[in-house]
């Protein structure tokens, strides 16, 4: 599989150490066919974080040794399969640092393959770096030494949201949907069981899933959630799947709430323009329109770097990895024993991030070491009008945006978790 190396050197490394082999993150991820506008969304996050890196002169490995951080492109295509196929491509090219996040069962795929590999030639072990593929059980159940996770899981996400549900009297009724895959069925179950706890009064008037990536008309579900009466729907879709889903809400005259884990982005609040004022919800690590200057100055350096709108959706947990990627190395590379400009190990590596503890423009995260679970904090966002109170910035040029009402601290969205964590 040809693989597509690109990441600016940025200014500070042009003096003189661009003969230095960089530091190599393969990103496998789904960057053609129906999700391919989210697979590019976090190449441009990357290679942003990578620039900031490769700007104050790269990752620092000990001995003067410098050496610029560079993002590698593998399509997978969006399918496990091809993401193995990637996995071996990138260890073929030489690259242990691996990134993927778009899809929990390519990420389980993953971690099983890279498991496997690193029992068998533990001197070439991989670490895998995941940004958005939140089934919990990933740190759960089945948490791996070698995988870290960025992004708050499903369930964290879940509670967030019906921490505001909770308080909203006018739902009575939900549908819930969401797509046929593990993701998918995590968020509905974990609605189900968050829904009894919080808001028991509530009745579940429907429940689907559908194929991932393969409904073109979301018309038909659309009706019957019209005609279950539902104030509103519940919803972990993505990509294209939640766009279409949204448009078709608004062409059948649906008029009801839609708590969305990814509603902020990716063409949905175009397709559902003025219709989800006030009542599409998402929760997120981080917003554009999260109060502060920080934050402000943060998206508008993004908007500079990605001034074309159909390129927004910054993700800062994604920049956030980055820089605790750029901490673990440089720790690890002044650890006793460590060879002075060599690139460390993964398990070195990974001893490092287990005590990551980043911040930028004012959002902190900070590595649990028993799970691999980031922690940070969340929030909880209403679309509105660009140009309301809350909400200087839109999204992708739409006119809409989206308008903090909650914030939930660390703590407060920590949960426990179940992983045993067999360390080599």
């Amino acid at each position: 599989m040809a693989a597509v190396a690109t990441a600016g050197w940025g200014t500070a490394w042009a003096q003189g150490a661009r003969d230095h082999e960089p530091v190599r993150l393969a990103l496998i991820e789904g960057l053609s066919g129906p999700m391919g506008n989210a697979g590019e969304a976090v190449f441009r996050n990357l290679v942003w974080a990578a620039e900031r890196v490769n700007a104050r002169g790269g990752i620092d490995l000990g001995g003067g040794q410098r050496r610029p951080l560079q993002i590698v492109r593998y399509d997978s295509k969006g399918q496990a399969q091809e993401a193995l196929s990637a996995l071996q491509s990138a260890l073929d090219d030489g690259i242990t640092l691996v990134a993927q996040g778009n899809s929990s069962a390519v990420a389980a795929s993953l971690i099983e393959a890279i498991n496997r590999h690193n029992a068998r030639d533990p001197q070439r072990a991989v670490l895998l770096l995941n940004y958005a593929a939140v089934d919990p059980v990933l740190t759960n159940e089945r948490c791996s030494y070698w995988h870290f996770r960025f992004d708050a899981h499903a369930d964290m996400r879940m509670a967030a949201l019906m921490s505001v549900l909770k308080d909203d009297t006018e739902v009575r009724d939900v549908y819930l949907i969401g797509q046929d895959y593990s993701f998918g069925h995590a968020v509905l179950r974990e609605a189900r069981r968050q829904l009894a706890l919080q808001r028991p009064d509530v009745r579940i008037v429907g429940e689907e899933l559908h194929p991932m990536a393969r409904i073109k008309d979301f018309l038909p579900y659309v009706t019957k959630i019209k005609a279950s009466g539902a104030q509103a729907v519940i919803t972990g879709n993505w990509g294209n799947d939640l766009t279409l889903l949204v448009r078709a809400a608004r062409e059948g005259g649906f008029d009801g709430k839609f708590y969305t884990f990814y509603g902020n982005a990716l063409g949905a609040p175009a397709a559902i323009g003025d219709a989800g004022v006030g009542k599409v919800l998402a929760v997120a690590d981080w917003f554009p329109n999260a109060p502060g200057e920080a934050a402000r100055a943060f998206y508008q350096a993004f908007r500079q770097r990605f001034p074309n709108p159909a390129d927004d959706y910054i993700h800062m947990r994604m920049q956030l990895m980055i820089e605790a990627l750029a901490q673990a190395i440089e720790r690890a590379a002044r650890a006793p024993g460590a060879k002075a400009g060599e690139l460390p190990r993964a398990h070195a590596i990974a001893q490092a991030l287990e005590r990551a503890d980043v911040a930028l423009a004012g959002q902190r995260l900070r590595m649990r070491a028993d799970d691999h679970q980031a922690q940070q904090p969340l929030m909880v966002a209403v679309m509105d009008r660009q140009g309301a109170p809350g909400v200087p910035f839109d999204v992708e040029g739409s006119g809409y945006g989206f308008r903090v009402i909650k914030r939930i601290e660390p703590e407060a969205a920590e949960m426990p978790h179940t992983c045993r964590m067999v360390r080599p």
